[in-house]
């Protein structure tokens, strides 16, 4: 018995033995499997504006413009400022919101938990799996992210009355926020709001059913693409330099070429932008002031006082379509259709675009319409990183996208890249306008499209006869080439070049009027002793406060190497 219970004693010690030894092993492998689980994001909701598109846009048209004072600095000259800012509040504005590993092919945040909960924010609640958590919901993802809650756009039978579109709302438990025709896609649009907790998708599909509704789709979000930042650069008028507008000053100014600029409120009283603003248009409908990023995109344009712009006496076309949010000034799809509509309608030659947002089948519509016309349209690349898919409008084959270069010739971090961008220009800590008569240091890559749109300005100023691929290829065609040899999707075709590009279009031969003969090819050295006589460089000492005024500590200026 004895014997028996040692047995068993040494059977017992080498069972646990092995039992702990299996623990061990296998403690690892449920280690590693924790490890590799998706993350369990919890995003709140975001708060979105109000925009009362019902309310007719504000037109107001510059009386009596005189034509701005365009001073050219030297050619042997560089504007240098070192101030000392005050530290600058950080507020990007990136689209989506997720990290661009989160998103997928789409520009969707793939992984990210929707956030209403079905209360009235245009989603469903999360449904709970076998192992109690929420599933993943990619098109609920899109809703949260990417599009106004509650509101839907419908292309509707241009023949209903006011009454009839209204009853039409009704029938679905709908209200009809506004709705209009636009000339430049030939179309009724309808802008429509929830007044329930049913989803967009089921609204959806029960107004397509009508046979009234010719389409139906969501009311997407576009954000401006700005991110401010502490000075870094020795020059805050770096992008002279780099564009060598200086001299491609001597040649154009940007004289009677009309820029739209859809963007937030601008400071049409700055004194950088004397002048410069010929017509404005709310399609808002608002009574908000003027904001710091349209403010900062037309002086890159049109600078003329302290600063100098890249197409100094270009004429803006001032288009607010941007209103004041918590996360930044945002809008979205059906007010950026009035922004176009308008612009096309009042004579733009070029329209800057520097927002971003998803492919949108409406303003998609819109672009390409825009694009049967001789307009030139230039947007940002967006400011959402290396792992963004493209944003539109600048991913449209239409448009010209430009991304963001800082004074070293670097890649702006935040810029996005693709096949589709046509060109680069400094989006990096630039020096810029603000309202109330202030100034700022930005950047991103929507003050690069206006650089860009400014330089375009100048190729029509010397060539109006240019249709937009002529201005597209031209700008690759002439840019100084950046990172790898040869056109890449971080730079484009390479950084513009304001000068030679103005110097190729005044020597490509101008279409003959009827009954005439063809012009003899205009002679460059000739064109440029008719030009204005260049005064002395500027002095750059503007008080600077963005938020908090400090005036710079120097004033220097630094000679660039010979072209």
């Amino acid at each position: 018995m004895r014997h028996d219970r040692a047995n068993w004693r040494i059977k017992f010690q080498r069972a646990a033995c092995a039992v702990a030894a299996v623990a061990t092993v296998a403690a690892p492998a449920a280690h590693a499997q924790a490890m590799i689980r998706g993350p369990n994001l919890n995003i709140a909701p975001r708060v979105n504006p109000h925009v009362d598109a019902n309310i007719a846009g504000h037109v107001a048209t510059s009386v009596g413009r005189a034509p701005p004072a365009v001073r050219t600095p030297s050619l042997t000259s560089r504007l240098a400022i070192r101030p000392a800012f005050p530290t600058l509040r950080t507020s990007p504005n990136l689209y989506p919101a997720c990290g661009g590993a989160s998103r997928s092919s789409d520009g969707e945040c793939a992984d990210v938990l929707a956030s209403d909960g079905g209360k009235g924010t245009g989603g469903l609640a999360g449904k709970k799996s076998k192992a109690g958590g929420p599933r993943r919901n990619t098109v609920q993802t899109v809703l949260n992210t990417q599009a106004i809650p509650n509101e839907l756009i419908a292309e509707i039978d241009g023949s209903l009355t006011e009454a009839q579109a209204d009853a039409l709302a009704r029938r679905h438990g709908l209200t009809r926020v506004g709705s209009q025709n636009f000339p430049l896609i030939g179309a009724t649009i309808g802008l429509f709001r929830i007044t329930d907790r049913r989803s967009l998708d089921v609204v959806s599909r029960e107004l397509a059913g009508e046979a009234s509704v010719r389409s139906v789709q969501l009311n997407y979000r576009y954000l401006l693409q700005e991110q401010k930042a502490l000075p870094e650069s020795d020059s805050l008028q770096y992008a002279l330099e780099k564009l060598h507008l200086p001299q491609a000053h001597t040649l154009a100014h940007g004289g009677n070429v009309r820029v739209a600029v859809i963007d937030s409120g601008i400071d049409a009283k700055h004194p950088e932008l004397a002048n410069s603003i010929v017509e404005s248009f709310d399609a808002l409908g608002s009574s908000e002031g003027p904001h710091v990023h349209g403010t900062g995109i037309a002086g890159a344009i049109v600078a003329h006082g302290k600063l100098t712009g890249s197409a100094p006496a270009a004429q803006i076309l001032a288009i607010r379509a941007f209103g004041q949010a918590p996360k930044g000034a945002q809008s979205n799809s059906y007010v950026i259709l009035k922004a176009l509509d308008y612009a096309v309608g009042h004579g733009a030659q070029i329209i800057n675009m520097s927002f971003a947002g998803p492919k949108d089948p409406l303003i998609e519509r819109g672009i390409n319409a825009v694009a049967t016309r001789p307009i030139v349209m230039v947007a940002a690349a967006g400011n959402a990183g290396a792992k963004s898919p493209p944003l539109y409008p600048a991913a449209n084959p239409n448009v010209i996208a430009v991304s963001a270069t800082d004074a070293q010739d670097h890649l702006f971090t935040a810029s996005n890249r693709g096949g589709h961008i046509a060109v680069a220009a400094p989006g990096v800590d630039v020096f810029l306008p603000a309202p109330d008569d202030k100034y700022q240091v930005t950047s991103g890559t929507s003050f690069s499209a206006a650089f860009v749109s400014g330089l375009a300005a100048l190729m029509l100023e010397r060539n109006p006869a240019l249709k937009p691929d002529e201005v597209r290829a031209t700008l690759m065609k002439t840019a100084r080439d950046l990172g790898s040899p040869g056109r890449d999707d971080l730079f484009g075709a390479g950084e513009a070049d304001a000068f030679a590009a103005v110097e190729t279009v005044i020597a490509m031969p101008s279409p003959p009027l009827a009954g005439t003969t063809a012009p003899q090819p205009e002679n460059t050295s000739e064109n440029a002793r008719e030009q204005r006589e260049i005064p002395p460089v500027r002095s750059l000492t503007p008080q600077v406060s963005t938020m908090a005024s400090e005036k710079p500590d120097t004033d220097t200026a630094v000679r660039p190497p010979a072209r």
